[in-house]
């Protein structure tokens, strides 16, 4: 049997017993956990057009089963209400050509409630602008959208940012005030030996591959740069790098060579130097060494190839924050993508600052 309260209660607990005279520090406010999913969906289209059932269906199926299974459909608002109305969800790789409004309006469409018992939710999107890169497809390349909760944003005074580093449409940046904190939604670039331009003068500099490594330094400095400000800093998405030998399966990919130095790149700069940022990896703070991938590529058995390159890294400042992680693994989950979600959670009131009022005890 406990004889002590767990440590945050006792913290709390021990600023309610005072003498008399005493200054008392009390929370004005309360912050609920700020729940953060991220997925790489390989496209928006089917989320904005009418119900797909096709990609959750099991191949054989009974009647019954079947008809269980059609109620389950590509929606961005049934995932929403699934998953319990996350206050932020990540989307990567949404292919929307920045000159497309018909489609960013339809995403807006299907995040926004019908209902007024159901929080509402707003839409933001980076798309690529770079004149020499990620210009295939009719520019239906890269993307993010961050989904956010209105009631969240309102509450934190929140602003949505780019970064002048990237004109590919890969990183969007949620910023708060009370409490301080640098939410970024990433696509991060696949080294491939396919050439990178200069994106003011078309020059070609280098390989996807070098490109990869500059974007990892600039995430460093920018992280860095905040964490001096006072920020926590958390970052979630497609980061394209399955850390160690636990993430890949039936084996983590080490051909050709530079992925080998890609993952030590990636490793030092933000998990093992002293001058990193000593971010924690959220799935393995929680999970240890458990195995769990996001990455479930499409024309192959379910869990027979995979890795987890997704990731919700955050601030060593955040760790005693981070109350949960996970991997949805299901073939139900993964949905018309090749990735699977994942989430974090986080108790904000652990990160922030106490708003106190002195007051004397009589």
């Amino acid at each position: 049997m406990s004889v002590s309260p767990p440590p945050l209660k006792r913290r709390r607990l021990s600023n309610s017993k005072t003498d008399v005279g005493a200054t008392v520090s009390v929370r004005t406010s309360t912050i609920e956990p700020l729940r953060i999913y991220s997925w790489n969906v390989n496209g928006i289209q089917p989320f904005i057009q009418k119900p797909i059932t096709s990609f959750f269906q099991p191949k054989k199926s009974s009647p019954k089963q079947a008809k269980a299974e059609t109620k389950a459909t590509a929606s961005l608002r049934d995932f929403l209400r699934r998953h319990k109305w996350p206050t932020i969800l990540c989307l990567q790789e949404v292919k929307i050509s920045p000159d497309d409004e018909a489609t960013k309006l339809a995403v807006q469409k299907a995040v926004k409630s019908a209902k007024a018992e159901e929080p509402d939710y707003e839409a933001h999107f980076c798309l690529p602008s770079d004149p020499h890169n990620a210009r295939g497809f009719g520019r239906k390349v890269y993307g993010v959208c961050t989904i956010l909760r209105k009631d969240f944003a309102t509450k934190h005074n929140h602003s949505v940012r780019t970064v002048d580093w990237d004109l590919e449409g890969r990183i969007q940046v949620v910023e708060t005030e009370d409490p301080k904190l640098s939410i970024w939604n990433i696509y991060a670039v696949n080294g491939t030996d396919n050439p990178y331009k200069d994106s003011k003068t078309g020059a070609i500099t280098g390989t996807r591959h070098d490109r990869k490594l500059a974007v990892h330094k600039h995430m460093l400095e920018e992280a860095k740069a905040l964490e001096a400000r006072g920020y926590g800093v958390i970052i979630a998405g497609d980061l394209n790098i399955a850390r160690s030998r636990l993430d890949g399966h039936p084996n983590l990919r080490t051909f050709p060579q530079q992925h080998v130095v890609n993952r030590m790149d990636f490793n030092k700069k933000f998990f093992e130097a002293d001058d990193g940022l000593e971010a924690i990896d959220t799935y393995r703070h929680i999970h240890g060494d458990e195995k769990g991938y996001t990455y479930y590529p499409r024309g192959r058995k379910f869990g027979s190839s995979c890795d987890r390159v997704d990731l919700i890294m955050c601030s060593k400042s955040l760790e005693g924050s981070l109350t949960d992680a996970g991997v949805l693994a299901s073939e139900k989950e993964r949905g018309p993508s090749d990735h699977v979600p994942l989430f974090a959670t986080f108790d904000l009131e652990e990160h922030r600052p106490a708003e106190t009022e002195a007051e004397e005890v009589q």
